[in-house]
């Protein structure tokens, strides 16, 4: 049984976080563990509070999977502060994990503040030496490098120096992007760079989109896919989320998370 484990926030609407993260385990048949970093009250139309949970309890949470379960990935979602940021760095040392997924959550879906100020510095200089790879955004890909990102050559420059903050694979998602058709993802294993583009669907329920791409990447390294095979599943499972959305509470809806299964069974069902 493999085991993938998501340090993140949890959001009581569903959609995303450490909800969105089991469920995806879930649905690729790896076994999901949590450690949660803070509280939020939040739903589709936004974020109402959030109650950061201490380093310690963090810590204590990380340290009960690593002396009994262990994990085979790691994922990190929302961890707030500078020092939750530390002491997820110090654990991810302490029991060797390799296979550490970073979605470096900075503003949720409705544009408010998840990560505090200091907390970027903490990512850059501890968590990124740590990551096999990280999924940002366009926005969170220009804090991270301090630039503007509006092409695919910049997208190109941009993951050159996150890699250079010792990231070794890098994926710059194409949400953000300005095109109107498609969407474009670029990936960059520190040598090359490929492209994955699809269709893009024009809704307001991408709820969740982020965490639950990133969770994908982490069950498969769980099962044992190269980056880049795990990278082209969660494409495609991401794909199909949106295209199956769910159309849930009065503003951003979340994915289908069921939606990559469903139809991977139909296409067997056809087949047999």
């Amino acid at each position: 049984m493999r085991k993938a484990l998501t340090i993140a926030g949890s959001d009581s609407g569903g959609g995303a976080g450490i909800q969105a993260d089991l469920k995806t385990f879930q649905e690729l048949e790896v076994f999901g563990m949590s450690a949660v970093t803070a509280v939020t009250a939040q739903n589709t139309v936004g974020v109402h509070a959030v109650y950061p949970m201490t380093a310690e309890a963090v810590a204590k949470q990380i340290e009960a999977i690593g002396e009994d379960m262990g994990a085979d990935a790691v994922k990190t979602g929302m961890l707030f502060s500078a020092e939750i940021i530390e002491t997820v760095s110090d654990y991810l040392k302490k029991y060797r994990w390799r296979n550490v997924v970073i979605d470096p959550v900075m503003i949720a879906k409705g544009g408010a503040p998840l990560l505090q100020q200091e907390a970027i510095f903490a990512m850059k200089h501890y968590l990124l030496p740590l990551a096999e790879v990280i999924t940002p955004n366009i926005p969170e890909a220009e804090v991270l490098t301090g630039m503007k990102i509006q092409t695919l050559e910049d997208k190109r420059q941009a993951a050159v120096r996150l890699c250079d903050l010792g990231v070794r694979n890098v994926v710059i998602k194409g949400g953000h992007d300005e095109n109107e058709t498609t969407s474009t993802d670029l990936f960059f294993d520190g040598n090359e760079f490929h492209t994955f583009t699809s269709k893009r669907i024009h809704t307001k329920n991408t709820h969740g989109t982020g965490c639950t791409f990133s969770a994908v990447i982490t069950a498969e390294l769980a099962k044992g896919s190269t980056v880049f095979d795990a990278v082209s599943i969660a494409k495609d499972f991401i794909q199909a989320a949106i295209e199956d959305g769910i159309s849930i509470g009065n503003g951003h809806g979340p994915t289908n998370h069921w939606a990559y299964g469903k139809r991977k069974f139909i296409r067997e069902l056809a087949k047999s």
